[in-house]
């Protein structure tokens, strides 16, 4: 190894091309592999050709003050970000004019000395740059316009320009890896003349779709989802045969952004949630991530910013909880900042991430690598996504109304719940109890045929919504009559009447039986319409809503609606393997630790952000006493409460485990021995 100077600025490079595996430092401490990450540090800057200070203020003894005090795992660091100026002195693209210093050999320096693994971020098909520099790399939109942003996966830009740079900027600096930003998410249809070649290639055809009004409309946006897999699939390739041990990850890919089955060889699965909506995503991105057997973690903004403000530093304690979501699901987590333009990670930043780094690392044991003990499985339906989304890989649009409003309903009634799509719920369909749907509107025929088998062993299925009922007809004891209508509707429930208004299937019964009532008006002793039915099929069971509850569910959470659903889960799922007495509030996980122990993760949701009016806390009022009820074949030797540490008072008899939880602050992890 030696150093020299590109554009004037030292940086660290190796004599020969570099394939090094994974180095110790000094004392010999070498860095955790990605695969066994659990906390980690994410900073980015997106350079522009504005800055004029980068890396002025970048210093070891700062970064070392932040490593000394937060101890991750990894750090990623900025290097290019969407508008397509380097952050680092490249040889190979456009190196921002503003650099003062070589900001990423000081973070190589110091991550080096403590053996913590650097990675970088870097913008793939998002390049704003690269397509001002060459129009011709830019994918075209349906009206012949050039997009100034987003390059074509189908020219050269990835071989002449992403993996070039990439190979430089790894070998240069002697990166563990790279989490490559805006792609699958900035991906759009393209037809430039490349893509229509192709197109025409694969199909016959001399033009492509335009809209939904044509009826290959499908075909059109699968042909491109594939070219971006295509996209992929090469560079990533590419990288790992110039370099084995570098590790890669494609920021979205293969989350509920893109639920399909893995081919692009990934090292690992990440992706950055919403800044303010922080809470609620990850609870579906951590439940469909833990599902799909890969390495994984999710990073939260450690900012967000109130309405018509600028960005604020987020307190520790709301970190926390958002953390505890992940961590519940047996994923890593990290943290993202912007340090200032110069470089500078303030104190402020420091103090912030080392608390909620000691809140994970407290949870590390019973959490990280984390197993599922099967419960219900709630589907996020990739047929139904692919038709509905008009996104390459995004689900910007409310294509998840139904799916989080599903989620959230089970989640404050207490269950345990997994998110599978088709091609990972059907192998594993014996292991729950209960499958839930929501309103899906397009299923293949051979998911509904291993279904429809399912139940017929003994298995349950929840239908909600007129749509995915109407998939299931044949089975449900109904016939359909009218097409669907939007109306005015009540539903009447247990605890009271509450507003259902929306497009309602009516139905006439035949072998199934009414779990509910709909009525035109507030008075619900005039004019019922079965709003939920129950059949039996087989050995098991099918309910059914022939409503949107799911969606209004998602937009009031009302709780007497809360209570229908969970009435009709009653019926299907009488015998969950938990029962937990305790606030809506209150989700639960139940998971076997890494080693094998039965574990119960208890989240107190009070008080999370609402944005945009609430989109900051420094108070979580702790929650208790929760009465717990755990199902153990054998009596437990020991049952504890983790972090914590104290033997909690419980009880055994006759393979059920009575347990009091005195409160929960934050998250709680029961574990049994």
């Amino acid at each position: 190894m030696r150093i020299r100077s590109i554009f004037g600025f030292p940086v660290l490079i190796l004599s020969c091309l570099l394939i090094h595996p994974a180095w110790p430092d000094e004392s010999g401490k070498k860095p955790q592999a990605r695969q066994n990450a659990f906390f980690g540090l994410h900073f980015d800057l997106h350079p522009s050709k504005t800055d004029t200070e980068l890396g002025a203020d970048v210093s070891t003894e700062n970064i070392a003050r932040l490593l000394n005090r937060v101890k991750p795992d990894y750090i990623q660091y900025d290097c290019k970000g969407h508008v397509g100026w380097a952050g680092y002195p490249t040889k190979i693209g456009w190196p921002a004019p503003g650099i003062k210093k070589d900001s990423l050999a000081v973070w190589r320096k110091v991550t080096r000395e403590q053996g913590v693994a650097l990675f970088i971020h870097y913008s793939g098909v998002w390049d704003s740059q690269a397509i001002e520099h060459h129009p011709e790399w830019a994918r075209i939109d349906e009206k012949g316009n050039r997009d100034p942003n987003n390059t074509s996966v189908f020219g050269v830009y990835k071989d002449e320009f992403l993996i070039p740079q990439l190979k430089e900027v790894t070998s240069v600096y002697e990166l563990d890896g790279v989490w490559v930003d805006g792609e699958c998410w900035a991906a759009q249809l393209d037809y430039s003349p490349r893509a229509l070649d192709a197109w025409k290639k694969e199909t016959g055809l001399r033009t492509a779709p335009k809209d939904r009004n044509d009826p290959r409309w499908l075909d059109w946006k699968m042909f491109n989802r594939r070219a971006f897999e295509n996209y992929l699939c090469h560079w990533v390739d590419a990288l790992h045969a110039f370099n084995p041990n570098l590790q890669i990850t494609s920021n979205w890919m293969y989350t509920s952004f893109a639920p399909k089955p893995l081919v692009a060889k990934l090292d690992f699965l990440s992706g950055d949630y919403s800044p303010s909506l922080s809470l609620d995503r990850a609870r579906v991105e951590a439940r469909y991530l833990a599902s799909t057997g890969m390495p994984w973690d999710l990073m939260a903004w450690g900012f967000d910013k109130g309405k018509d403000q600028g960005w604020s530093i987020k307190t520790p304690v709301q970190l926390m909880q958002e953390a505890a979501v992940v961590l519940m699901q047996g994923g890593g987590f990290q943290i993202y900042h912007q340090p200032t333009r110069s470089g500078l990670i303030v104190d402020a930043i420091i103090d912030q991430e080392g608390q909620v780094a000691d809140f994970c690392r407290a949870r590390q044991e019973v959490s990280f690598k984390s197993k599922t003990v099967p419960q219900i499985a709630l589907l996020l339906s990739s047929e139904s996504h692919w038709d509905k989304s008009e996104k390459i890989f995004a689900p910007w649009g409310g294509e998840f109304d139904d799916l989080e409003g599903t989620l959230h309903a089970l989640l404050e009634l207490h269950y345990s719940v997994d998110i599978l799509a088709e091609h990972q719920l059907e192998p594993r369909l014996k292991d729950f109890a209960l499958v839930v749907i929501p309103d899906s509107h397009k299923l293949a025929d051979g998911f509904k045929k291993s279904l429809m088998g399912y139940v017929e062993r003994g298995g349950n299925l929840l239908l909600l919504g007129e749509k995915c009922a109407r998939l299931f007809e044949p089975a449900l004891g109904v016939s359909l009559a009218a097409p669907p209508q939007n109306i005015t509707a009540e539903l009447a429930t247990s605890s009271g009447p509450v507003s259902v208004n929306g497009i309602w299937q009516d139905i006439t019964l035949s072998s199934a039986r009414p779990a509910g009532f709909r009525h035109l008006t507030r008075d619900t002793g005039k004019g019922p319409s079965v709003a939920a039915t129950l059949t039996d099929f087989g050995k098991g069971k099918i309910g059914a809503v022939y409503g949107p509850l799911a969606g209004i569910f998602f937009k009031s959470h009302h709780p007497y609606l809360r209570k229908f659903i969970g009435d009709i889960v009653k019926e299907l799922f009488p015998e969950p393997a938990v029962f937990v007495d305790g606030p809506a509030t209150v989700d639960i996980a139940l998971r076997t630790t890494k080693s094998g122990r039965l574990s119960l993760h208890l989240l107190n949701r009070s008080n999370l952000p609402l944005p945009d009016r609430y989109n900051f806390t420094d108070f979580i009022p702790a929650v208790g006493p929760l009465t717990v009820k755990i199902k153990t074949a054998k009596k437990p030797q020991k049952v504890t409460l983790a972090p914590e540490g104290p033997s909690l008072q419980w009880d055994w008899k006759s393979g059920l485990l009575s347990a009091v939880v005195p409160r929960i602050h934050v998250h709680s992890v029961i574990v049994v021995e």
